[in-house]
């Protein structure tokens, strides 16, 4: 069935969140709405300031294009624009744009008559992102906390905060989030492999079918989470990957002004030691 005619039926009115059927309408295969519109306002703003600042500084190289947040002197207050002024206003534009989107996708998902799953998954990105330019620089009582944006610029200020705490891999919320993010890998890849063996079979054999699948599990571990399941723990091995990143870096600073290693002292103190 084409694609287009099966999504016929859903492209009724109804299920905007917010200005009725004021852009209740698709575009080909892209459905607006009003918060389709505040996506495009958002971010056609925000790529223009960059172009914007970019056009302040000493290069088009786009590697080295950096536009930096404001001065540590300028505390919570709005700096001027050639100072870190335009680093905050494209911040907002990126947040209204994110916010907009996964808005957008919760609008798409009640046409559909499905769970919110995709816009929460993609909430949590977002939640990620304004940590570290919102919440984290707020804690720590400066705009300029936040990171720059640009390619390098971006690169170095992940370096350096990782040095400012010596060995960042010592942190323990960021091991968490690595544990999660391998075994994300892990657990998605073994259900990819399983998949194509499934339906890639020899020449001569037939197809197998999701019980072939199943009972490969059951014999090699002993037991099989299902089809259905298998996306659940790929979804919440993700989202908690995403969501324990946000939280190695907003305890850094605000809540640990030490090197991580140093955290790791309570272990060597305990009594069992002595």
């Amino acid at each position: 069935m084409a694609m287009l005619s099966f999504e016929a039926k859903y492209r009724v009115r109804g299920g905007t969140l917010v200005g009725g059927d004021l852009f209740d309408f698709w575009v080909g295969p892209f459905y607006v709405g009003f918060f389709g519109v505040t996506t495009i306002f958002f971010a056609f703003l925000g790529t223009g300031l960059i172009f914007w600042g970019a056009s302040l500084g000493d290069t088009w190289n786009i590697w080295k294009i950096n536009i930096a947040p404001p001065d540590l002197k300028y505390g919570l207050g709005f700096a001027p624009l050639a100072e870190g002024g335009l680093w905050q206003i494209i911040t907002i534009c990126a947040i209204g744009a994110f916010a907009s989107w996964a808005l957008r996708q919760v609008e798409i998902s009640r046409k559909l008559g499905m769970g919110l799953h995709i816009p929460v998954a993609f909430s949590f990105a977002v939640f990620a992102y304004v940590t570290l330019v919102v919440i984290r620089p707020l804690l720590m009582g400066a705009w300029g906390h936040g990171f720059p944006y640009g390619i390098f610029s971006h690169l170095d200020w992940v370096s350096n905060v990782g040095y400012q705490y010596l060995h960042f891999h010592y942190n323990p919320a960021h091991m968490i989030a690595v544990t999660f993010f391998f075994t994300t890998t892990l657990a998605l890849s073994l259900h990819g492999a399983l998949v194509l063996s499934a339906t890639n079979p020899p020449k001569g054999e037939v197809v197998k079918t999701p019980e072939h699948e199943n009972a490969f599990f059951r014999d090699i571990i002993g037991y099989s989470i299902g089809t259905i399941g298998i996306h659940r723990l790929g979804l919440f091995l993700a989202l908690s990957a995403v969501f324990w990143s946000a939280v190695c870096i907003v305890i850094s600073g605000p809540f640990w002004t030490l090197g991580w290693p140093e955290w790791w002292n309570w272990w060597l103190e305990l009594p069992i030691w002595r």
